[in-house]
């Protein structure tokens, strides 16, 4: 695959993921029921990148399957599989861009229930984002088959970082009284800005491969 090509990949994939953790439903549910159970700031991070192993491990399961299913296809499609996965991510990148368009923004799913107790709490947070995979990060993986499971491991790699990067950031900036960022305005252009990310992401392997 052309370094390139790779390049641009990963710095889609961590912007990606990145953007993703950076919706209020991947860090203010932590904030809020962190503050109801009176956890320090330690222990609300630490919920925060626990969860976010979670997420990460339940899309990478997915992953794994997106991933086996390329290496199929690869050698049944021929000099053709490059066009068909960018046109898989612009179609992807579309789908997004009609979403935002047909209802711009996200539904937060952030409570303010205050847990009996703290393993509850913990357990219920950490499944709240391990049943949400990041579904936009799908894509990147079958734009990246070419290179095999060693570039799957480093996608899975950017993945995690990106994501963890994120969440705990943007947690610790709430819980440092950083509302003046609105942060919550992302969640009303997350839809186009993946669209418009993975669009370009399929034009770049479709002419990168020619």
């Amino acid at each position: 695959m052309n370094q390139a090509l790779f390049t641009s990949i990963a710095a889609t994939g961590f912007a990606v993921a990145f953007l993703h953790a950076a919706i209020p439903t991947h860090w203010l549910p932590f904030v809020i029921v962190g503050r109801g159970q009176r956890w320090s700031t330690g222990k609300t991070l630490s919920v925060t990148a626990l969860a976010g192993m979670g997420h990460v491990a339940f899309t990478i399961v997915l992953g794994l399957a997106v991933m086996g299913a390329g290496l199929a296809a690869a050698p049944l499609l021929g000099k053709i599989f490059t066009p068909v996965v960018g046109g898989l991510l612009i179609s992807v990148g579309l789908f997004y861009l009609v979403r935002h368009a047909l209802k711009p923004g996200a539904h937060l799913h952030a409570t303010n229930k205050l847990f009996t107790t703290d393993r509850a709490a913990v357990i219920g947070l950490v499944t709240l984002l391990a049943l949400s995979p990041c579904e936009a990060f799908l894509p990147i993986y079958l734009a990246n088959v070419q290179l095999g499971w060693a570039g799957f491991a480093a996608l899975s790699a950017i993945l995690l970082v990106a994501t963890s990067a994120g969440m705990l950031l943007f947690t610790s900036l709430s819980l440092a009284g950083a509302q003046r960022l609105k942060l919550e305005n992302l969640a009303r252009y997350e839809r186009a800005i993946l669209g418009g990310v993975l669009c370009v992401l399929g034009v770049l392997v479709i002419l990168f491969e020619h």
